[in-house]
């Protein structure tokens, strides 16, 4: 997943305990390290068009470390009640559809953040606040919050303390709980003692899509195979069907991914099991993007005669599929579901 060949440090982050060999520059010794101003505007990297075709190589070879420098928890109610301050942006897997590097050019790789304490004190102070939490969909009893929006948490924690560090911090918090959706299998996290008080979301799609759009993850039978051992280890485990992608055949492929999840599940895992699901968003300075390293994809994820414009809650400009025969499509994928799976409840979808 990671051979790390070169580290840009912000100078700043050198004057914190975790950028330094007992944890982060430890895992990657020999990499060469630049230091940077900045960790989010780094000349050659960052805006550099010519790395579309370095797509997936500065992914696996590049590392960002820096310092967050604000801490805002905002409101959600999909995924989660609030979404945390993530301690990473950035990704080693190359998901065609990812959102995260329509922000940051054409250059994608982990930043990981070194100053963890800071980003936790704020999520105690907002935690503290909160009165006592009412029942919803994200939750009967407990505020979640979201550690991932930005990176996936299980591939994080290959590169520093930060997740297991996060997850011992959820397992002190009154009344709230840590959640992430994930793409990879690691079963490092297993040993993390969560006591309940961290939800792992594992997102899923049928296998014959995913190995065009899904670059650089655990194959989804992998992923569906680690259900019952999380399960097992004290995570709370919820699925997340995203992004559906619409193709010729998607409700077959979906019934035999609902079928391979009933035969695979035990029955604790069956008993707190809950899912969402995202029909595909896309975007166009995304879809440009892929031309230049993955056109493959974009033959599934660029669709014209089935979406239109959309103006997203953070104001960014996308697609979508019609407004009309989404609904048909959401409507198909949840009848579908709970008749194959009838134990597992629809928390959201759109």
């Amino acid at each position: 997943m990671l051979r790390v060949s070169r580290i840009f440090l912000e100078r700043e982050a050198l004057a914190y305990p975790r950028a330094h060999d007992h944890d982060i520059l430890a895992r990657f010794p020999d990499a060469e390290r630049v230091e940077v101003a900045s960790h989010w505007n780094i000349p050659g990297l960052h805006g550099n068009e010519g790395l579309v075709r370095d797509w997936v190589r500065v992914k696996r070879t590049v590392l960002v470390l820096g310092v967050r420098k604000t801490f805002p928890v905002r409101p959600n109610g999909r995924s989660a009640d609030f979404i945390a301050p993530g301690f990473a942006s950035g990704c080693a897997m190359a998901c065609a559809y990812c959102y995260v590097p329509r922000r940051k050019g054409f250059a994608n790789p982990i930043s990981t953040f070194v100053n963890l304490e800071a980003i936790h004190r704020a999520v105690g102070r907002h935690a503290a606040k909160q009165g006592p939490k009412k029942p919803a969909q994200t939750d009967p009893a407990a505020w979640v919050y979201d550690i991932g929006e930005n990176s996936d948490v299980s591939v994080d924690a290959l590169v520093s303390d930060n997740v297991r560090d996060t997850v011992a911090f959820f397992r002190t918090l009154p009344g709230a709980k840590a959640s992430f959706a994930t793409k990879y299998v690691n079963r490092a996290l297993l040993s993390y003692d969560p006591q309940g008080r961290t939800r792992v979301r594992f997102s899923l799609m049928p296998q014959r899509v995913a190995k065009t759009v899904d670059v650089r993850t655990s194959p989804v039978g992998e992923r569906i195979g680690a259900i019952n051992d999380f399960v097992a280890a004290g995570y709370e485990v919820h699925l997340n069907f995203s992004p559906v992608i619409l193709y010729e055949g998607w409700r077959r492929d979906y019934a035999e991914l609902f079928e391979q999840l009933d035969d695979v599940l035990s029955d604790e895992a069956k008993a707190q099991l809950k899912a969402e699901v995202i029909f595909l968003t896309h975007n166009a300075l995304l879809h440009e993007v892929n031309l230049g390293w993955h056109p493959k994809a974009e033959a599934l994820l660029w669709t014209p005669e089935t979406q239109e414009a959309k103006t997203s809650q953070m104001g960014g400009e996308n697609v979508r599929y019609r407004h009309g025969f989404k609904g048909k499509q959401v409507a198909a994928l949840r009848d579908l579901l709970a008749r194959k799976m009838p134990y597992c409840a629809v928390r959201y979808a759109f």
